[in-house]
């Protein structure tokens, strides 16, 4: 998230500002070589400062809306706190200005000086872009892994869906075992009771036949043998 980003910078920018905001009153009570490096080094995180407000405008560009009034609030203190810290420098109790900043982006009141402080102005912007680099790299490691873990989730719960399949598919082959082997034994009910209803009917038929055959005798017997 931008906010993060602009955190950290206005971390960074807070430390480099409590070491200037010390410097103009050191500047004072000092002469010869000591003022000059003190002027050196305010122009060193002077130049620092300004690259870390200018990336800190950069992230409130891509701010969240809830929170960019009150970044732009933070960064414009900031940046009238640093122009009243270079103004205390200017002062001609201190001996030394801190010049504006130069077009070809350098800082300090001597050309070595400026050649210098561009050299850590750089490797500050170097820095800054590593950390975004790695900001990035973290933020796409676990995008990746949120990915994964959602892949496995719906991998775990396809699986699950496919045992519960599976088991219903279990149950129903078992149902399906069970209704034939009841078929079977209704196939053979069936069959026995066709065998008994064909033993009834030739019973039966025997029986007629009998009562024929005794209702003959006796007709027999009794109107034509005299």
């Amino acid at each position: 998230m931008s906010s993060e980003e602009f955190e950290k910078l206005q971390e960074i920018y807070k430390s480099l500002y409590d070491e200037m905001k010390l410097m103009p009153e050191r500047v004072l009570k000092s002469s010869g070589e000591e003022k000059k490096r003190l002027v050196r080094r305010f122009d060193e995180r002077f130049g620092e400062a300004e690259e870390v407000l200018q990336g800190m405008e950069q992230e409130l560009a891509g701010a969240p809306s809830t929170y960019r009034n009150a970044m732009t609030t933070k960064l414009r203190l900031y940046r009238r706190d640093l122009g009243k810290l270079q103004r205390e420098m200017k002062t001609p109790e201190s001996g030394f200005g801190v010049p504006a900043r130069p077009k070809d982006g350098g800082y300090g009141v001597y050309s070595s000086q400026n050649e210098h402080s561009t050299h850590l102005q750089s490797q500050r912007t170097l820095l800054l872009q590593g950390t975004e680099y790695l900001n990035n790299a973290t933020q796409s490691i676990e995008r990746s892994q949120r990915i994964a873990a959602e892949t496995d989730q719906i991998g775990t719960d396809i699986i699950e869906e496919l045992g519960e399949q599976r088991e219903q598919l279990d149950r129903t082959r078992d149902r399906l075992v069970h209704t034939g082997e009841n078929l079977s034994r209704s196939r053979k009910i069936l069959r026995a009771m066709s065998r008994r209803l064909m033993t009834n009917k030739l019973l039966l038929s025997v029986i007629i036949l009998m009562e024929l055959a005794i209702l003959g005798a006796v007709v027999y017997l009794k109107f034509f043998r005299k």
